[in-house]
């Protein structure tokens, strides 16, 4: 499946909705909503709470996250806020607040 791709030169201030993967490379501040699965890769911030399918993060959430499957914080990830998954692996370097 095709996903949305937040670019690293991009900044979102509002709500994100999308019906695919999202795939946060730049920043958003405000709410993201995915139907599918999330991932913030290293560098991206989200300044947002995210609803969504399974989820991947490596960079730094400031916000609640909430998965109808799992959350993997990744190393080197920063997690400030509420996280509610049916599963949740913190690896190694990660920063869970």
């Amino acid at each position: 499946m095709a996903s949305t791709v937040i670019g690293a030169g991009i900044t979102i201030e509002g709500e994100v909705t999308a019906d695919e993967d999202v795939v946060v490379q730049g920043t958003i501040r405000g709410k993201l909503s995915a139907k599918e699965g999330v991932t913030v890769e290293a560098g991206a911030v989200v300044e947002a709470d995210i609803h969504g399918g399974p989820m991947a993060v490596a960079g730094a959430v400031t916000g609640n996250i909430t998965s109808s499957d799992r959350v993997d914080l990744q190393a080197g990830a920063r997690v400030v806020g509420n996280v509610k998954a049916t599963r949740i692996t913190i690896a190694d370097g990660a920063q869970f607040k």
